[in-house]
């Protein structure tokens, strides 16, 4: 898919958007992104780990925002966006959305702990353990869950990944996604 500079940081241009659709028709020449195709792009096959796959199909799912398995142009722009261009904000959100399995707007010690225990599996390389995953659930909730009701809102979400830089680190999926888009824009020049 193709890399989008926009003229200023709030401005994206026509051609910009014209030279997204065409590279995007070409890669989807059916107008719509699959979860196989979407794999492929960010590198996962039959040889990847569980939690690779795992993670992929969670940020596929959070980008298809009609739920109908596929990503079209639109969705396509905004996950570029989001990846490339996003605010701070808005990468929280959708970080927050990704940790939300039931989307009721609250997170709870196991959605947490079900993403903690992903991440850590995929950026150690399957050397994380339930003692390192239990330790940083407990400590994201002890900073983040200011009423103590066993839940994470949105809110407590963002100002405790605001707050703390480790917290940051730990709920911000950024596992390079944009890094990731670049070399492989630059790989298909």
């Amino acid at each position: 898919m193709a890399q989008v500079q926009a003229t200023t940081d709030t401005e994206v241009t026509l051609q910009n958007i014209q030279e997204l659709y065409r590279k995007f028709t070409h890669e989807c020449p059916s107008g719509n992104l699959h979860l196989h195709e979407f794999k492929k792009i960010f590198g996962v096959s039959s040889k990847s780990s569980e939690e690779e796959v795992a993670f992929i199909e969670l940020v596929f799912k959070s980008f298809d925002t009609n739920k109908d398995d596929k990503l079209d142009f639109m969705e396509y722009v905004a996950a570029v966006n989001l990846v490339l261009r996003g605010k701070l904000i808005d990468k929280l959100k959708w970080s927050f959305k990704i940790y939300d399995n039931d989307g009721n707007g609250c997170l709870t010690n196991q959605e947490v702990r079900r993403i903690i225990r992903i991440i850590t599996k995929i950026k150690w390389h399957n050397d994380s353990n339930v003692e390192t995953v239990d330790f940083i659930c407990n400590r994201i909730f002890e900073l983040t869950d200011k009423n103590k009701d066993s839940q994470i809102s949105l809110e407590e979400f963002i100002e405790g990944a605001e707050k703390d830089p480790w917290l940051m680190e730990q709920l911000r999926l950024d596992l390079a996604p944009k890094n990731w888009f670049i070399r492989t824009q630059e790989k298909k020049k």
